[in-house]
């Protein structure tokens, strides 16, 4: 397979599904001086046609940064297709990118949770397909001005060097505003960020910004409980979890467990984060929609129950965002769960 960088037409990129994450990523590729082009809906075609400014919490900005849209009319096959569509959307985006792609693309699948690369590597299994994991959070303060609102580097699954020279890759992409990295065991990683990811589910509940969440001890607390029964998981499984925080994963329980004065002094990184900052997962269910709640806590109770280790926490989670995500939709606003209360609720035995 003609897969080195050299090998690849023309440099060009297409982010395909192009909403927070990859609205600002097709704009930091631009800012960066790379061809890079956006699938988006055209509703947000003609939102966006204007250009986009981008900004990060540690005070780096861009203004003004136009943006490139891929005709879908008239399709090209590109050099490197990222896909920034949720879990949930990938089935459909297998089948509505193939005109991007030819038998030299490199397709990087920018998803939360754990699973959906397999869509892709099997409608595609003549394609080199890499995980890219997303740690911070991206909104929108105004009309058009993208903010990443939280650490993290994004980060690229190693590849063999004859098929992708990954680094050299890095190097072309990354800015102040994308800081970049590399992982040879992206599994791990991914694990690891899904541990993060857990506290979605409490925000999309609490219906409050992350910030303020973590600042309430009862909802660190189910967060907590839910990273435990992941660790029972990782743990069985021999996965040890890279560090993503500046803590080691098998303390984040502990010092989320901790009481308000002691966890804002011994987490204080923890809680630096933009005050803005909501989930993916709040919007849907605010919005009604469906969630990736099966491809994070549901990844957690699939292989719980294939490894005989109980997970009721993630399934009670799991449970109380359909039920909420089904209130919204059929109109009836799902009222917010203050933290005690969610407790509670979590904690009832089924």
């Amino acid at each position: 397979m003609q897969s080195t960088i050299e090998s690849i037409q023309s440099e060009r990129h297409v982010i395909f599904g192009a909403g927070l994450i990859g609205t600002y990523l097709v704009a930091a590729f631009n800012h960066t001086g790379l061809s890079a082009e956006a699938v988006v809906r055209p509703s947000l075609q003609e939102k966006l046609k204007h250009g986009v400014s981008l900004s990060d919490y540690l005070g780096h900005e861009a203004l003004h940064i136009p943006l490139k849209f891929a005709d879908v009319n008239n399709p090209i096959s590109v050099s490197y297709l990222w896909l920034t569509v949720k879990c949930t959307a990938v089935h459909q985006a297998a089948e509505d990118m193939r005109a991007f792609v030819s038998p030299s693309t490199v397709i990087l699948c920018c998803q939360n949770g754990l699973g959906s690369d397999a869509i892709i590597k099997q409608a595609f299994p003549d394609n080199l397909v890499l995980r890219v994991m997303v740690p911070f959070n991206v909104v929108e303060l105004k009309p058009g001005h993208f903010h990443r609102g939280s650490q993290g580097k994004l980060t690229i699954e190693l590849a063999d060097e004859k098929q992708l020279d990954v680094n050299t890759l890095v190097a072309k992409v990354r800015s102040n505003l994308l800081p970049v990295a590399t992982s040879a065991d992206m599994t791990a990683l991914l694990w690891a960020k899904l541990q993060l990811n857990l506290g979605n589910s409490v925000n999309a509940l609490a219906d409050i910004p992350v910030k303020a969440m973590l600042q309430q001890r009862a909802y660190r607390r189910i967060i907590a409980m839910l990273m435990q029964e992941l660790l029972l998981v990782t743990d069985k499984l021999g996965i040890s979890l890279p560090k993503v925080t500046s803590l080691p994963a098998h303390w984040l329980p502990t010092v989320l467990r901790l009481p308000d004065f002691l966890f804002k002094r011994i987490a204080n990184k923890m809680l630096a984060i933009d005050p803005n900052v909501r989930t993916s997962m709040w919007w849907d269910v605010s919005q009604g929609k469906k969630t990736e709640i099966d491809y994070l806590n549901g990844a957690i109770v699939t292989q719980a129950q294939h490894l005989g280790l109980k997970s009721q926490v993630n399934q009670r989670i799991i449970q109380l965002i359909k039920a909420q995500r089904s209130a919204n939709h059929v109109g009836r606003s799902g009222p917010a769960i203050e933290a005690k209360e969610l407790l509670n609720l979590v904690c009832q035995q089924p």
